[in-house]
């Protein structure tokens, strides 16, 4: 059977499946489609190493509302570029180098982390991907970003990335990573936890002490969300991920290798094991830490915006037409 054919028949069967629910709201924010245009702009100049119908696929995705709809209080659209860019150069760089290896992916987050730190100050005019990094950092400078904000979101990414690099040996191998192992690693590739970090830009929230930003609790509450979005990611690419071979970071996937069940049997239990950490975070939000009578609203505000956050991220990906439907998904161009 031709593999879009099967991608049809497992796509619509997944779609009569249960999905996650969540108890948040979702926004969108109202630069959204500013945002998409200087979208368009930089893939059309800084993609050009990529085939015209990869960029093309890449516009229809609308990458960039992932971070107009997880965080649609920002102040600006100046605010909005950083995270809207880490957002779609780090999904484009995820398909693009989706078959490297694990030395390859680390040289590559060398480059990335000297770029956004500024030890690499110059401009690269003939790497478009890293240039967008470099890019990335002159906005945060311009929006005036906080350098004790600025750090956790840079350390975050270089995270994120380091979780890309230690899925290559699993999926080289096309063998799904127990459960513990999965967790640690989806943790991380979601690319959730910068998200985190750059909530505190919305509101006041900035103004929170670091004790308060690295607390275990609020530290927890952020995984927590890393796993949500990873997890309804991997339910709703699911259809994709079963007809490629390599494709094993999907809690489904692994839930099925793990414990020898049906596929979806497999599936019903990863959605309940997505409910539990969900109802870990609700039970985390009702009995937040006593911290200085101070900080507790905006304390309370910024773990109310991880939920938004949460269910604005899985509005996009409910609402895609174009990225996980069968013959949308961008096959990685990378040669060595």
């Amino acid at each position: 059977m031709p593999a879009t054919t099967l991608h049809e028949e497992l796509f619509a069967k997944m779609r009569r499946l249960p999905r996650p629910s969540y108890p948040w709201p979702d926004f969108i924010h109202p630069g959204f489609r500013e945002e998409r245009e200087a979208y368009y702009a930089w893939i059309d100049r800084d993609y050009q190493f990529q085939s015209a119908a990869a960029r093309e696929k890449h516009k229809s995705h609308h990458l960039t509302d992932l971070a107009a709809r997880g965080l649609p209080f920002l102040r600006s659209l100046d605010e909005l570029h950083p995270i809207a860019s880490y957002a779609a150069n780090g999904a484009m760089m995820d398909d693009y180098f989706d078959r490297c290896t694990r030395q390859e992916m680390l040289d590559i987050i060398k480059r990335i982390k000297a770029l956004l730190m500024g030890e690499d100050a110059k401009e690269p005019v003939t790497n478009g991907f890293l240039r967008q990094w470099w890019v990335l950092r002159q906005d945060a400078l311009r929006c005036k970003i906080p350098d004790r904000i600025y750090q956790r979101f840079v350390d975050s990414i270089i995270h994120t990335f380091n979780g890309y690099a230690e899925e290559k040996a699993y999926n080289a191998a096309n063998i799904p990573p127990p459960l513990a192992v999965y967790t640690l690693i989806r943790e991380a590739t979601s690319g959730v936890i910068p998200f985190c970090k750059y909530v505190y830009l919305q509101k006041d929230y900035r103004q929170l002490p670091d004790d308060i930003m690295d607390h275990p609790h609020i530290l927890r509450m952020e995984v927590i969300c890393a796993l949500l979005i990873g997890m309804h990611n991997d339910f709703i690419s699911l259809p994709k991920e079963l007809i490629r071979p390599g494709d094993t970071m999907n809690i489904v996937k692994v839930f099925q290798h793990e414990h020898k069940m049906p596929l979806e049997e497999a599936y019903m239990a990863a959605l309940e094991h997505h409910d539990r950490y969900l109802q870990e975070f609700l039970v985390l939000q009702q009995h937040l830490p006593h911290f200085d009578s101070n900080w507790n609203d905006l304390v309370a505000g910024y773990v109310g915006d991880l939920g938004i956050m949460v269910s604005g991220v899985y509005a996009w990906h409910t609402n895609d037409k174009t990225r996980y439907i069968p013959g949308g998904y961008v096959e990685g161009e990378f040669e060595r």
